[in-house]
């Protein structure tokens, strides 16, 4: 079981680590042809943080850096919206030309039918690859401050050669003052590509899994991450019978016993618009799976898994119950890819109607 402290013993319900960019979004055209962007902030870990303080209206913050300029003031502006706390943002300051720091880009089209998403990323030398361990007092924010639950994961993970201290470093101090630890393994080959491309994945991916928790990724995440090689999961399949994704967890949570949980979505693609979409997890001993939603009409898929995170975790917060809390992540993740961006724009009272069974029926 989950041991998670009570709310009136913390400041924050939880924290993110992780990198925060400006998602820069050409709408129904292509990034190649465009010439207009609509701009909005993402990342990874940050959007976890920002699903459960808009959505879920929990207590958030994130842990990030940002190259001290105006593309930095506007993720910050951005960010505000979305109520997350900054309070732990590092600014850092910027040299003129973005030569020694500069603010993560990321170009994103939805894709439709049978042209697939597409994601474009410009973030090397960003303010937040280059935090190192010891730049943050986790002592003073785990400990004084009081943080329930801590979110990390892959992406921040492989960033740079210095990024996986600071989340060993995180992890670790997280569990000496008794916070629960999730991470997201959200494998990304082009972010390895330039330092040890899978084997360096699996190297640290296997090293900091030791210290986690409630472990959340699809079936690629843990077949690439964590080496994890069962009969009929295999890297890049996405359309695999329930059974495997069983075989799948119970072979991580054996290996890792620290687990405490586990996650994963199902998703079958039959075009970039249509995905049979559903989730499972792992808790206690048992399996527990979301009410599957075939032929789920997808308006823009990014963030579809960051949101199911974020509402898989508020539902084991606030109720413990893991059938629950699958059911939760998984309307959420649903709801979230129904509108544009990288991020939540659903409401409490629609994720608790959906994952109650209710319909797209009109509301007056």
């Amino acid at each position: 079981m989950l041991n998670i402290k009570s709310s009136d013993q913390c400041q924050f319900d939880l924290v993110s680590l992780g990198e925060v960019m400006l998602r820069l979004d050409p709408g129904d055209g292509r990034i190649r042809t465009t010439r207009t962007f609509q701009a909005w902030e993402g990342g990874g870990e940050y959007n976890v943080a920002r699903g459960l303080r808009r959505c879920f209206g929990m207590r958030t913050a994130i842990v990030t850096a940002l190259a001290d300029n105006d593309v930095g003031r506007l993720i910050e502006d951005l960010m505000l919206q979305g109520g997350v706390d900054l309070s732990w943002l590092k600014w850092v300051p910027y040299d003129g030309i973005g030569r020694t720091v500069r603010n993560g880009l990321n170009f994103t089209e939805r894709g439709f039918g049978v042209r697939g998403a597409v994601g474009c990323s410009d973030r090397g030398n960003s303010a937040a690859s280059q935090l190192k361990a010891g730049q943050i007092d986790w002592d003073t924010l785990f400990g004084k401050h009081g943080v329930r639950w801590f979110h990390t994961g892959g992406i921040f993970a492989a960033l740079s050669d210095t990024t996986p201290g600071v989340v060993e470093e995180a992890l670790t101090k997280a569990k000496l003052h008794s916070v629960i630890t999730s991470y997201d393994l959200n494998y990304r080959p082009s972010l390895w590509k330039s330092h040890g491309g899978l084997d360096h994945a699996r190297e640290v991916n296997r090293c900091l899994a030791k210290l986690v928790d409630v472990m959340i990724g699809n079936e690629e995440d843990f077949t690439a991450c964590l080496g994890l090689e069962v009969e009929g999961v295999s890297e890049g399949h996405h359309e695999l019978p329930l059974e495997s994704y069983k075989r799948m967890i119970s072979r991580a949570v054996a290996e890792y016993p620290n687990f405490l949980a586990t996650a994963t979505t199902l998703r079958a693609v039959k075009s970039a618009t249509f995905n049979d979409w559903g989730a499972l997890c792992w808790c206690d001993g048992k399996f527990y799976e979301a009410t599957p939603r075939p032929n789920l009409e997808i308006f823009d898929r990014v963030g579809g898994g960051d949101s199911f995170a974020s509402g898989f975790i508020y539902g084991l917060i606030t109720t413990g119950d893991p059938k629950r809390a699958v059911e939760l992540g998984a309307a959420h993740g649903a709801l979230a890819m129904t509108t544009p961006g990288d991020t939540s724009m659903a409401t409490l009272s629609e994720v608790e109607k959906l994952a109650g069974g209710g319909s797209a029926r009109v509301e007056r």
